[in-house]
C-alpha cells in the first residue's frame, strides 16, 4: 500500500516521514541545499509480511507537476499542517486537489506540535473541520522532534494495509523517472496502478516496443514480482533511455488506444467557460488541451458537468482515470475529472440522445452495466474495450456477449442488423423486381453502412448459411425472389450462349438478332432478361458480355492492380487486346458497378470482394 503526503512547503512532511520510517526523502542535492522537496520523494516502513510506501510530494507551487505525478493511483493521503503556521495557500490547494481526485481516505496530521500550544492546535483542528469539510477525517497531533503522536500514527497506518482492488487487472504502470544504474542498466520508477508483473515478463512501452523485466524492486526491496499499489523500480531490457520519458506507461495490454478526444465527468473548483484552453494532468503526464462543456455554457464551483477534452497530444487514458485540470497559464487548479469515454465522437456531442447516454454511463459503476450501454446499438472493437476497461478477455467470457474477429456485440444487436438486411433486400426487390439481386458489398451499403464491413459480411454469410437469404451466381436475394426463362426463351438462350462462348468480344443486340433471325426488340427483351438472371452483363446499352467473361476480366484487373497499384485504359487494352472504345466501355462499367473507382487517368480497386 502507498500513502501520499500533501501540504504547504516547510510544514514538515519530509521530517514526518523520516520519523515514521527512518528515511529522509530529499534525494536531490538541490533539495538538501534548499531544505524543500522539489521532486517526488519516497520512504518505506517494513511491517509484518509487507511494506508500507510513502510518497512525499512537493509543497511548493512551482513543483506542482511533480506533486500530481504522485497522486494518480493512490487512495490514502496524509494532509500535513503545521501547528505553528496553520493553514497556508498550498494547504488549501493540495486539499482541493485531493478532493478533486476523489481520495477515499484523507488523514490530517498536525506537525510541529512542540512549537505550539494545545489551545492553538485545537483551534486549528476546529477550523480545518468546519472550513474544509473534514469533520469525518482522522486527526493526529505529532512532533518529529519529540516523537509525539508518531507511534499512534504508525499503528493506525499499519491497520489500513490491504490488498489493492485492481491487483487482478492487466498490469499498468506510470513511469515518473528514467535512469541508468551502473552494472544493471536501464531502470524506470513509478507506481503500479493495476495488475502484477514478474521478472522475465515482456510488457509494452507506450510507443509499442516490447521490453523485458530483468529485476524488480518493490517498495524499495528486491522482489520476484510487483503488484498494484506498490512503488516499483523496474530494471528493463530491449530499449534505450532516449526512447522513454516521464509520463510513459508500461502495460500488459498492447497500447494501441491512445486517445486525443475523451469525455469526462467534471467537478468544477472554479468558474469555467464553455470553451477553455487548459493544462491537463494525468498520472505523470502533463499536456495542454481544450475543454468543451457539453451540458452547460459555464461551470460554477462545486458543480458537476459533462465535458469533452481535446488533447494536444494523445494519451493512454482508461475509464475511471482521474484528472486534474488547471487554467490556461497553469496558475490555478480549476477542476477535477473522471474519464467516462475514450475516442469520443466528433458530431452530435450535445444532442439530447448523447447527453442521456452520458448520464446513464456516469451512473454505470459496474462493468456489466457499461457493457450493456456500449453494445446497445452497435458492436464495439474488442481491443478498445479491453484497453478502456483494463480487463482481460476472460473477464467478459461469461457475460453472454458474442464475438466475431475483433468485434463484440450482443444477440439483440445482431438480430436487429440481420433483420434490417432482410428488410432492405426485400424493399430492393419491390423497387427493382426485374433485378436478380445485389452484391454483398452493395447490400452492406444499402442495409448497414454505419456498421463495419468486416462484421456485416459474416452476418450476411450466416443468413445465407441459414437459407434466410439466397445467392445465385454471386447475386444475393431473398429465397422467394425468382426471375426465370419460360420454355421458349430457354430454347432461344441455348442458341445465344454459344455466340458469346466463341469470342471474348462484347456483342450487340442487333448483331445477335441478325445472326439468329429474330426480331431485334424481342431479342433485346430476352438479353436484358438474361442480364437480370445473371447470365449476361450489359456494359453499355444493348452491348453484352457473359457474366463469366466479366468475372475473368475482373480477376485480371484485380491481379494487375495488386501488382502495380493502379490500371489505366491503355494498360487494360494491352492486357485484353480490345480496341480502345470497347476497353473504355468495359472499364467505365467496372467504375459504375463499384468494383473500380477512377482517380485522374487511372483506376483503383474500390471493392475487392466483388466478382
Amino acid at each position: 500500500m502507498i500513502i501520499v503526503t500533501a501540504g504547504h512547503v516547510d510544514h514538515g512532511k519530509t521530517s514526518l516521514l523520516h520519523a515514521l520510517t527512518g528515511t529522509h526523502t530529499a534525494h536531490l542535492p538541490e533539495e538538501k541545499k534548499r531544505g524543500l522537496t522539489i521532486d517526488l520523494g519516497y520512504a518505506y516502513l517494513p511491517i509484518e509480511n509487507d511494506i508500507l510506501g510513502f510518497i512525499d510530494v512537493p509543497g511548493h507551487q512551482k513543483f506542482l507537476s511533480n506533486m500530481l505525478a504522485g497522486l494518480g493511483g493512490i487512495q490514502h493521503a496524509l494532509l500535513v499542517v503545521s501547528a505553528e503556521e496553520g493553514i497556508k495557500p498550498q494547504t488549501v490547494e493540495h486539499l482541493g486537489i485531493l478532493k478533486l481526485l476523489n481520495f477515499s481516505h484523507i488523514m490530517v496530521v498536525i506537525t510541529k506540535a512542540d512549537r505550539s500550544n494545545d489551545e492553538k492546535i485545537q483551534s486549528l483542528i476546529t477550523q480545518l473541520k468546519q472550513q474544509f469539510d473534514l469533520s469525518s477525517a482522522t486527526f493526529f497531533i505529532t512532533s518529529a522532534q519529540t516523537g509525539q503522536g508518531i507511534t499512534e500514527l504508525k499503528t493506525y497506518l499499519i491497520s489500513l494495509n490491504h490488498t489493492h482492488s485492481k491487483v487482478n487487472q492487466p498490469f499498468r504502470y506510470a513511469i515518473d523517472r528514467v535512469f541508468h544504474v551502473k552494472g544493471a542498466g536501464l531502470v524506470v520508477t513509478g507506481t503500479a496502478i493495476a495488475g502484477k508483473v514478474k521478472i522475465g515478463d515482456e510488457i509494452y512501452l507506450s510507443n509499442g516496443l516490447k521490453v523485458r523485466v530483468r529485476k524488480i524492486h518493490a517498495q524499495n526491496n528486491e522482489s520476484p514480482e510487483g503488484i498494484a499499489g506498490q512503488r516499483l523500480a523496474l530494471n528493463i531490457a530491449n530499449v534505450e533511455k532516449e526512447q522513454i520519458q516521464r509520463g510513459d506507461w508500461l502495460t500488459q495490454l498492447a497500447p494501441t488506444q491512445a486517445s486525443e478526444r475523451i469525455t469526462i465527468q467534471l467537478t468544477a473548483d472554479q468558474s469555467i467557460k464553455e470553451n477553455s484552453i487548459i493544462h491537463l494532468y494525468h498520472y505523470a503526464s502533463h499536456i495542454t488541451a481544450k475543454l468543451n462543456l457539453l451540458n452547460a455554457t459555464q461551470a460554477v464551483r462545486n458543480g458537476n458537468y459533462f465535458a469533452e477534452i481535446i488533447c494536444d497530444n494523445a494519451l493512454h487514458f482508461a475509464i475511471g482515470d482521474k484528472l486534474i485540470i488547471r487554467n490556461g497559464d497553469d496558475s490555478q487548479t480549476i477542476a477535477g475529472g473522471v474519464v467516462l469515454e475514450i475516442h469520443s465522437p466528433k458530431r452530435h456531442k450535445r444532442s439530447d440522445a448523447r447527453l442521456a447516454y452520458l448520464n446513464l454511463l456516469s451512473q454505470a459503476d459496474q462493468l456489466c452495466s457499461r457493457l450493456a450501454l456500449y453494445t446497445q446499438h452497435r458492436a464495439i472493437d474488442l481491443s478498445q474495450l479491453l484497453w478502456q476497461e483494463q480487463i482481460f478477455l476472460e473477464d467478459i467470457a461469461t457475460l453472454g456477449y458474442q464475438q466475431h474477429s475483433k468485434w463484440l456485440f450482443n444477440h439483440t444487436f445482431k438480430q436487429q442488423v440481420q433483420q434490417n438486411i432482410i428488410d432492405k433486400l426485400s424493399e430492393y426487390h419491390q423497387q427493382h423486381n426485374d433485378q436478380l439481386g445485389v452484391t454483398k458489398a452493395r447490400l452492406h451499403r444499402v442495409a448497414a453502412l454505419d456498421q463495419p464491413e468486416d462484421l456485416i459480411y459474416p452476418f450476411i454469410d450466416e443468413l445465407l448459411a441459414e437459407q434466410k437469404l439466397s445467392q445465385t451466381r454471386g447475386w444475393i436475394h431473398t429465397p422467394e425472389h425468382r426471375i426465370e426463362f419460360n420454355d421458349t426463351e430457354l430454347q432461344i438462350w441455348a442458341e445465344i450462349r454459344p455466340l458469346f462462348e466463341r469470342t471474348n468480344q462484347a456483342l450487340w443486340v442487333r448483331d445477335i438478332a441478325s445472326e439468329l433471325s429474330i426480331d431485334e426488340n424481342e431479342m433485346r427483351n430476352l438479353l436484358y432478361k438474361a442480364g437480370k438472371l445473371g447470365y449476361l452483363v450489359p456494359i453499355v446499352k444493348d452491348r453484352f458480355l457473359l457474366h463469366e467473361q466479366i468475372s475473368q476480366f475482373a480477376q485480371l484487373i484485380k491481379q494487375f492492380i495488386q501488382q502495380n497499384g493502379e490500371i489505366s485504359v491503355n494498360q487494360l487494352r494491352d492486357e485484353i487486346q480490345y480496341g480502345r472504345k470497347l476497353t473504355v466501355q468495359l472499364i467505365e462499367y467496372f467504375d459504375r458497378s463499384g468494383f473500380l473507382r477512377r482517380k485522374g487517368n487511372v483506376h483503383l480497386l474500390r471493392d475487392k470482394e466483388t466478382y
